[in-house]
């Protein structure tokens, strides 16, 4: 008798073939649902394209999502300006960058209104000198320099209080062959004040254009300079250690304004320490124990550890999760990533006071919430394409580590959850299999393991395919009971003979349990394997700061019936 079963069945379909006719084939070969165009602009500006995927390069990443940018400006100008600046100003996102693009792409737009908008939205997006030159070399590849544009640029030199813009052309001086004397000799604003117009004339022309009485304008008082300049200045044409240290305390300096040959001297960085910002004490770190100023059990050391798990200075700073994790890699290694490629290259001890406090200070970075009480199977793709690309171009920051350590965010608020790494079960080099289940095993995370270690054990799994409908599979298998399953993957899935929403619907009616599913998509392609007509699933942006607060919203219903997508869902 002839099995036409094997054909066609409408309870399990393989993978490779069609299981409803609105889904799409992914780059691997698989069929998965297809995100919208705004779900897609959420992943690119949380996510961006560095690196590509295993699947598709940087460049071809970064064109098909810009596509999907240009179809939302074509649907809703304004409102993808909005979101635009929703994700740039919230600082959910790891990096500025695809923001500054998607903002470019709207300046250029066709219609009036949208460039318009995104003209507007110009000072909130850019609120640094360096996002404001990156956003100079991203808008040359989507229109001219128009009158628009140039006073756009403008307002965003002219709404500064003189102080806070001498900040900005102290700290941020060049970047992307862009200079502020550049931007200033593009837009040609018109100064408001005295204090404006010696401040535009210095970054243009330098301490000689003041007091040359030939300059247009004629001479012009440096006492009419901000005190900053007229500090900066001083502390250019210091040759005095004790000076240097002096003035850097007086007018709160950064590292930045600092000539080269201070920048190894412990007593500069002890001072420059007193009034750091957030950001920065992340990023100098290394630095900072290798001119030998972060000694173990040092104050200067109990200081920092200190500074780096203060709620409200991560809060304020808007440090993002990824900053911390990439601090984290970087410093204990000891070296930069590009360190042995060079000599001379820097190179410390890690202290570990610093070590320990870059571990905790992961977890806080994460918007509050509180735990829902459910019971959650975390589930890690550790299939060979989670291994290729980078978060926000952090090096040795693939999908497969930092899914690890998003999970660790949940597993230290979440008292119930069960933990595993999944592929498919083929092409594996060793052993992976689970009762019952080939390609997917329990993972030993545990909230009090240091998430650094946490690292190192999943980056060391074996390879495989992807089948994201393992972990229902086995959580039936075995009877476990689960309230919400949490899938980190890129969605490349293809090896299974089952589509993941069907081993969803399965598990539910075996197990009489309304379980949910999230998805976290770790790359920013347009596939997911959640089924979009299904209010128990839902998509979440990897390594949306939010994306944590939004998961237990979710996995936590109301009477009325699931939790609605917060604003880290797609």
């Amino acid at each position: 008798m002839a099995n036409y079963l094997q054909h066609f069945a409408s309870l399990f379909t393989r993978q490779g073939e069609k299981a409803r006719p609105e889904q799409v084939q992914n780059s691997a070969g698989g069929f998965v649902f297809a995100l919208d165009d705004w779900s897609r602009l959420d992943r690119w500006l949380v996510l961006g394209a560095d690196g590509g995927t295993y699947y598709a390069s940087e460049q071809a990443l970064t064109v098909d999502n810009a596509r999907a940018v240009q179809a939302c400006l074509v649907a809703d100008g304004a409102r993808t300006v909005k979101r635009i600046v929703e994700i740039s100003t919230s600082g959910r996102a790891p990096k500025n960058e695809p923001a500054l693009f998607a903002l470019a792409m709207a300046a250029g737009d066709a219609k009036p209104e949208t460039r318009k908008a995104a003209l507007q939205a110009l000072p909130l997006v850019c609120r640094t000198g360096t996002d404001l030159f990156h956003f100079a070399r991203a808008v040359e590849g989507f229109r001219r320099w128009g009158r628009g544009l140039r006073n756009a640029v403008a307002g965003w030199y002219l709404d500064k209080p003189a102080e806070a813009l001498a900040y900005q052309a102290i700290k941020y001086q060049q970047r992307d062959g862009w200079s502020h004397r550049d931007m200033l000799r593009l837009s040609h604003p018109v100064a408001r004040t005295p204090e404006q117009a010696a401040l535009f004339r210095w970054i243009t022309q330098g301490m000689e254009g003041m007091v040359n009485p030939s300059a247009k304008g004629g001479a012009l008082s440096p006492a009419s300079l901000p005190e900053l300049v007229r500090g900066f200045e001083a502390l250019r044409a210091s040759t005095n250690r004790k000076q240097v240290v002096a003035l850097i305390r007086q007018h709160r300096f950064t590292h930045e304004m600092l000539l080269s040959e201070w920048k190894n001297d412990p007593a500069v960085w002890e001072a420059l320490l007193e009034h750091m910002p957030q950001t920065a004490l992340v990023r100098n770190l290394g630095k900072m124990t290798a001119v030998g100023l972060l000694v173990p059990g040092s104050a200067a050391c109990r200081k920092v550890a200190q500074q780096l798990v203060d709620k409200d200075r991560l809060r304020k700073a808007r440090v993002h999760p990824v900053a911390l994790l990439s601090a984290l890699k970087v410093y204990e290694q000891g070296h930069g990533e590009r360190a042995q490629k060079r000599a001379n290259a820097l190179s410390w001890a890690p202290a570990r006071e610093i070590v320990d406090a870059l571990n905790e200070a992961f977890y806080l970075a994460f918007q509050a919430m509180e735990p829902t009480g459910k019971k959650h199977l975390l589930a890690l793709d550790v299939s060979g394409s989670m291994t290729c690309g980078t978060i926000a171009g952090v090096p040795g920051l693939n999908p497969r580590v930092a899914s690890a350590a998003m999970a660790m965010a949940t597993a230290r608020l979440e008292p119930a959850f069960t933990a595993v790494g999944f592929a498919s079960g083929q092409g594996l080099s060793g052993p992976f299999s689970s009762q019952g289940v080939e390609g997917l095993r329990p993972l030993a995370i545990s909230p009090k393991q240091r998430l650094d270690d946490v690292l190192k054990a999943v980056d060391g799994l074996p390879f495989g395919g992807t089948d994201c409908a393992l972990p229902m599979i086995w959580a039936q298998k075995n009877r476990i009971e689960v309230d919400t399953f949490v899938v980190y993957t890129d969605n490349e899935t293809w090896a299974g003979n089952v589509h993941p929403f069907q081993a969803l619907r399965d598990y539910r009616q075996a197990m009489g349990r309304p379980a949910r599913l999230i998805v976290v998509g770790m790359t920013a392609t347009k596939f997911t394997i959640a089924d979009p007509s299904d209010p128990g699933m839902l998509d979440v942006v990897g390594f949306d700061a939010a994306a944590p607060r939004v998961m237990a919203d979710f996995s936590r219903p109301t009477p009325a019936g699931p939790a609605p997508a917060g604003p880290a869902a797609n």
